[in-house]
């Protein structure tokens, strides 16, 4: 005789991004009891690469969840327990205490969405904060605590929120499913954040006599951001991609001699040439150009006459890596944070192809869709920093790539132009290369030739 019985199969956090170790789980889209499929999204992380819906590979009923939102955890360890149905001998019912024991605990089919394995190690969750002594020292009266909130959106759908509202409600550590909206639509909006962030705010606790032992209150999640002190100051836990890319700089930094030189260019022509294209759409319908697409193209160009300048440092082998291919980097600023997705291959595109990808690569980060894969293998980046009205900067070098251009605004500014002073479209383009594999003489050449190629866009058709 058989019957019935429970066979446990748990998820572990795979390798979402490509040698990532850890992963922060940013919202569950199930809970204890649901039923699963497989295939179906149940939850969302983040790494220090890009933000990934994860796919459970099986059917079944959630039996638990082993980490809440908020939680970093190490890749190959399990996040979800699922009741699979199952058939096995009748036997007697065990005791108590040994019933977890008896639940099976099937093999897991472990899900590595990039090929390395996962890591062992121990959870790392967020620091908690904790008042007094061990559970055994005296009771006291609890603190007050704010009550629950209570979910105002239907069973199964997802809060209407902008990115940026989204990641206010996760700095704050606020649920949008409990946040009343005020938008149209139903959309909710920043003040909807920051009216539920106040009314989930815990009464402040009253101090204790002095005479009178401190007491252990239940352990409390701190929230997630911000996180003000008493002088108004406001820590900000370092995670994610803003950690990621912390720790990049700085290994830049003390890595790699910067070298930055500068040049001012009449752009008028480019300029020209960008209304040029989008007036006459011959790059394709719907494709979006812009100066940085010229910009783009420029260094290319310079690279094509310069190969020696897309490379690497091999430190292991003390040999200079020359690149095949030149994968492009785009610095973008997004609701997660500064991220630099690149297009692959890009010296081999012409004109209409290199404005399809870029175009592509930017709406896919605004939208936060950007995958790990985009983000590895560049070899030289380009950062825009005119779009913020910013004439020039020292860009810092992503590890790993000998050369990054920053892209300056464009002004009308007096200019020797066949000999007159005349207004005319000015930029300051500033490139910084590593001293240990590019010289002066190189970086100086591709400058000059970026440069050149901005002053006159002919010479993208005499020299590609």
């Amino acid at each position: 005789m058989t019957t019935d019985v429970r066979s446990l199969r748990e998820f572990k956090m795979p390798d979402v991004g490509e040698g990532l170790t850890e992963a922060e789980i940013l919202t569950w889209y199930v809970k204890p009891g649901d039923t699963v499929t497989d295939g179906q999204v149940v939850c969302e992380v983040e790494t220090a690469k890009a933000a990934v819906e994860l796919p459970i590979p099986f059917t079944g009923v959630v039996e638990s969840l082993h980490f809440p939102a908020g939680t970093t955890v190490d890749v190959g360890t399990a996040i979800i327990a699922v009741a699979v149905a199952g058939a096995a001998p009748a036997e007697a019912a065990p005791a108590p205490a040994e019933a977890a024991e008896a639940v099976e605990i099937e093999p897991e089919r472990r899900e590595v969405l990039v090929g390395y394995g996962p890591r062992t190690g121990s959870v790392q969750r967020r620091a908690r904060r904790t008042n007094g002594a061990a559970a055994a020292a005296p009771a006291a009266p609890a603190a007050p605590v704010a009550p629950a909130a209570v979910p105002v959106v239907a069973e199964g759908e997802r809060p209407l929120a902008k990115p940026p509202v989204r990641k206010l409600a996760k700095d704050l550590g606020i649920d949008l499913r409990t946040v009343r909206p005020t938008g149209p639509n139903g959309v909710i909006t920043r003040e909807d954040v920051h009216a539920a962030a106040t009314a989930a705010a815990p009464a402040v606790e009253p101090a204790a006599a002095p005479a009178a032992p401190q007491a252990a209150p239940s352990v409390v999640e701190q929230p997630a951001l911000p996180v003000p002190t008493a002088a108004g100051d406001v820590r900000v836990p370092v995670k994610g991609v803003r950690k990621a890319t912390a720790q990049a700089m700085v290994a830049s930094a003390f890595t790699a001699p910067h070298v930055t030189e500068f040049v001012q260019v009449d752009v008028t022509r480019t300029m020209k040439l960008v209304r040029k294209l989008k007036e006459s759409g011959e790059l394709g319908a719907g494709v979006r150009v812009s100066p940085l697409l010229l910009v783009a193209k420029a260094l290319l160009t310079a690279i094509k006459r310069h190969p020696e300048i897309n490379a690497s440092w091999d430190e292991a082998a003390q040999e200079i890596v020359i690149r095949g291919a030149v994968n492009l980097g785009i610095a973008a600023a997004t609701p997660r944070g500064l991220i630099v997705p690149n297009i692959k291959d890009a010296g081999a595109k012409t004109l209409s192809q290199l404005a399809v990808s870029l175009g592509e690569l930017v709406e896919t980060a605004r939208q936060g869709k950007t995958s790990p894969a985009d983000m590895s293998g560049g070899s030289v980046t380009i950062t825009n920093v005119g779009v913020f009205g910013v004439d020039t900067g020292t860009p810092i070098l992503n590890p790993g790539e000998a050369a990054i251009l920053a892209f300056g605004a464009v002004r009308e500014l007096p200019w020797v132009h066949k000999g007159k002073v005349v207004p005319r479209q000015v930029t300051t383009l500033a490139l910084s290369f590593d001293h240990r594999l590019v010289d002066g003489e190189l970086g100086s050449k591709v400058l000059a030739d970026v440069a050149a190629v901005l002053e006159y866009p002919k010479r993208l058709i005499t020299w590609g």
